[in-house]
């Protein structure tokens, strides 16, 4: 009897269940999850990416860098013709690191070695020679221009870092005009690439990778990832016996980690 005196009380429950409030609460609640497992699986990816490249062209001051971040001492560089890596030390947990790694600028070398460390790329130093910055700047564009479209630093997004070195020197240009120039050369590479009937640059994505916003002058702001510009010196105002001019790209390094 006290079955039966519960089952319409069951069946409205089961009607209940069967309406369309409570079919848009479970899949409201489906997409939330998928959501949530997108949102870990590019979390997971992005912490398996621990490495910091140091990029830029021959002279530049990449290996200075390199040596200074690591040890604080200044040191004697040559032109590299390989990588070098090491484990850098946060200031802020000394139990959390990334994996510095200094690539060679020689143009004949520089492509190959993206390629090898490309997809194990958190955050990109990018190394400007302030000095030579007027004489060098379709050169350096040129370069920046070629990791920008690649297909895996576009997918991945890492952080980037424009290091405006060797602003110990007097003739040094200003991170405001290296950006405004290289914003400039960038927008002109775009526009005469585009119009290249072949291009190597997007490989595996089905033609070139298209560089900030279509129709609109370029600038970092329309790139995927977090772009920022600093001043610093690796040398040091004095020299080998001084120490160097690096607390923005310190501070920026830990906030990327």
């Amino acid at each position: 009897a006290m079955a039966g005196g519960l089952e319409p009380h069951l069946e409205a429950l089961r009607r209940e269940l069967r309406g369309p409030a409570v079919l848009s609460v479970l899949v409201a609640l489906i997409a939330v999850a998928i959501t949530f497992l997108i949102w870990r699986f590019v979390q997971g990816r992005r912490s398996s990416r621990k490495a910091v490249l140091l990029l830029g062209l021959c002279d530049a001051g990449k290996t200075l860098l390199f040596a200074r971040l690591l040890s604080g001492r200044y040191r004697d560089t040559q032109t590299s013709i390989t990588d070098s890596s090491a484990a850098y030390r946060l200031s802020r947990d000394k139990s959390t690191n990334v994996t510095l790694i200094d690539l060679p600028g020689h143009e004949s070398l520089r492509l190959q070695f993206l390629e090898r460390f490309k997809a194990a790329a958190r955050a990109i130093v990018f190394v400007v020679d302030s000095v030579a910055f007027q004489r060098e700047v379709k050169d350096v564009a040129e370069f920046l221009y070629q990791v920008l479209v690649d297909s895996t630093v576009l997918r991945n997004a890492p952080a980037l870092l424009i290091a405006c070195n060797k602003q110990d020197v007097t003739m040094a240009k200003s991170a405001k005009l290296i950006q405004q120039q290289l914003e400039k050369e960038l927008n002109t590479l775009r526009v005469t690439r585009s119009a290249a009937p072949t291009s190597l640059e997007g490989s595996g994505t089905g033609g070139p990778a298209q560089l900030g916003k279509k129709g609109k002058d370029f600038d970092f702001s329309q790139l995927p990832m977090k772009v920022e510009f600093v001043e610093c010196s690796a040398r040091g105002s004095k020299g080998e016996e001084g120490e160097a001019d690096l607390e923005g790209v310190e501070k920026w390094l830990v906030k990327v980690a």
